[in-house]
């Protein structure tokens, strides 16, 4: 009875000592951002581990060309994260700069979509000649 008692604490120390090892080691393989799924799984694992996708995570501050693929927020890369500068209103024309509340970034410069002729309720959006811009909609005076 005690034998049977030893051999069971033992393989549940085991089976807890792999379970944490195996929880340590995704916790390093997770950096940030963009995702590549790999499927290189050893036959050690389980087959409870098979039936799960494992992602490593690339940032684009070591990689700078995840920038241009397919899909990519935007071209350039602010703070580990690709976003495309001329739209982006956390980084308008340049990493960093924000626009305010009722701003929004067209063509890379923070603009009030609320009373600007010429993105009057949204980018590229013109008023024509003797036209004003009033809570975003195009008026006559």
């Amino acid at each position: 009875m005690k034998f049977r008692k030893l051999v069971f604490v033992s393989v549940l120390a085991i089976i807890l000592a792999l379970s944490i090892s195996a929880a340590s080691d995704e916790r390093k393989d997770d950096v940030n951002d963009a995702t590549i799924e790999s499927s290189d799984y050893s036959s050690a694992q389980g087959r409870w581990l098979l039936q799960t996708k494992r992602t490593r995570r690339v940032t684009c501050k070591k990689f700078p060309g995840i920038c241009d693929a397919k899909g990519s927020p935007g071209p350039q890369c602010c703070k580990k994260k690709c976003v495309n500068i001329l739209t982006d209103r956390q980084n308008c024309g340049k990493c960093g700069k924000k626009c305010k509340y009722n701003e929004i970034c067209c063509k890379g410069k923070c603009v009030d979509p609320s009373f600007n002729r010429k993105h009057c309720g949204g980018c590229n959006n013109r008023c024509g000649n003797g036209e004003f811009c009033v809570f975003g909609l195009c008026n006559y005076a």
